[in-house]
């Protein structure tokens, strides 16, 4: 037992020798460099000095200041990108709160808050793995390499001591052979030290100082196609957002049309589609009073003059003329008639097509009254109306069952649908002080 305590304590004491002697041997060396450097400052010993080395570190300390400064503002980008991202779903999920069931487009509203939280989480990941991760990488080997500068300068000046300490010894009076032999293995120790690390060193330096092109390029370029790809996708977005907003403010100034009608049409009103603030109104006389309809005179004929359908009067079909009064406050002009006879059932039907308004009955289709123009663009709001584009053709159509017809209300099809089908199927609804007669 007594042994053992005794093999530990010698074991303890000798590792404290140990540590001491190389505290010891340490210690020597630093004062041995800090006395060298004193010499060469002095000019009493002179410096071994490499220009193109020293070039080389100059470069090093430039290029790892500029790295850890684009590695620095790069990170503070990448903050300022997710301040945005947070800031951005806060003001989408602002608006989601806001925005009532009953609105136009809340489907759309939710999906695209949801696809700009997505895209900006994307982007952000992606300026990580391509910009990031490379530059970390990059910056990550100047620790090591500034360590084995440092390390070879302090061999330099080893290197430097022993070859003084040589050539004193060689230049006494008294030579001791012992002590220059001595002196002569550590030169070529630290001689051989110093080179290792000189050479490595010079191959490297250079390497890594035109390596900072590549890093630049291809750190920028990935940000640069990161960045373009988010902003268009997130242009899409914006866009789907700004439409969606549009056809709200439609829908608003739908209902705010309909609420400012009068007791007398609201009726009517309930299925009117008031233009938006940023369309012309439609003429006043193509506007419909709240009584009966009062009919407009026709355009004149080449053929033919003939007056508009009359509420209480008739024209003379015996073969003559007729004189028909005009219901307005004004004093009212007389158009004459020539009516056909009564048993030409073909000329009646011209009649009639004339009577609704046509000037060229020849060029209607079948059932057609005849054509309207339209004035301003009109967005349909219901499965049954008719949605029109300003300077588009249509051909006005008789009500299967005429107390269908709501006041100010016409039915019709686009004359391009019937002269690319042939038919009058698509048809629907429109307000007619959208229109004008052609």
């Amino acid at each position: 037992m007594a042994e053992t305590e005794k093999g530990e304590k010698g074991e303890k004491v000798k590792g404290v020798n140990v540590s001491a002697g190389k505290l010891a041997i340490n210690m020597q060396k630093r004062l041995t460099r800090a006395q060298e450097k004193v010499m060469q400052k002095l000019g009493k010993a002179d410096e071994t000095r490499d220009t193109t080395f020293d070039e080389g570190v100059a470069n090093f300390n430039r290029q790892m200041v500029e790295g850890a400064k684009l590695q620095k503002d790069l990170k503070a980008y990448l903050l300022a990108v997710k301040t945005m991202h947070e800031a951005s779903k806060r003001l989408q999920d602002c608006l989601a709160e806001m925005y009532e069931p009953d609105w136009f487009g809340k489907e759309e509203v939710d999906s695209i808050a949801e696809d700009t939280d997505m895209l900006w989480i994307d982007f952000h990941q992606k300026l990580v793995d391509s910009a990031i991760i490379n530059l970390d990488s990059y910056m990550a080997q100047f620790p090591d390499v500034k360590t084995r500068i440092a390390k070879r300068d302090r061999k330099l000046v080893d290197f430097d001591s022993a070859r003084h300490h040589m050539a004193s010894l060689q230049k006494g009076k008294k030579k001791d052979e012992v002590k220059i032999a001595k002196a002569e293995e550590e030169l070529g120790r630290a001689q051989k030290v110093f080179e290792e690390l000189n050479v490595d060193l010079q191959e490297e330096l250079p390497t890594l100082w035109n390596s900072r092109i590549g890093i630049y390029v291809t750190t920028f370029q990935s940000m640069a196609g990161v960045t373009e790809k988010f902003h268009k996708e997130m242009g899409k977005l914006s866009h789907n957002l700004n439409d969606v907003m549009g056809k709200l403010e439609d829908q608003r100034n739908v209902k705010q049309g309909s609420k400012t009608k009068t007791p007398a049409n609201s009726e009517a009103a309930s299925n009117h589609n008031t233009e938006s603030d940023t369309i012309p109104k439609s003429p006043p006389k193509s506007r419909r009073p709240s009584g009966p309809p009062v009919p407009r005179p026709p355009r004149p004929s080449p053929s033919r003059e003939m007056p508009p359908p009359q509420e209480d009067t008739a024209p003379d079909l015996s073969g003559g003329t007729a004189t028909v009064p005009m219901p307005t406050p004004s004093p009212t002009p007389e158009v004459t008639l020539t009516a056909p006879s009564p048993l030409d059932s073909s000329a009646a039907a011209e009649d009639n097509a004339v009577t609704n308004g046509s000037s060229d009955s020849g060029e209607l289709p079948p059932g057609v009254l005849y054509k309207v123009k339209a004035l301003h663009d009109y967005a349909a709001t219901d499965g049954d109306e008719l949605e029109m584009k300003s300077g588009e053709v249509v051909l006005v159509l008789p009500f299967d069952a005429p107390d269908e017809q709501d006041d100010g209300w016409l039915l019709g099809v686009k004359e391009s649908h019937w002269l690319a089908n042939k038919n009058l199927s698509a048809r629907g609804v429109f307000p007619e002080n959208f229109t004008q007669r052609c």
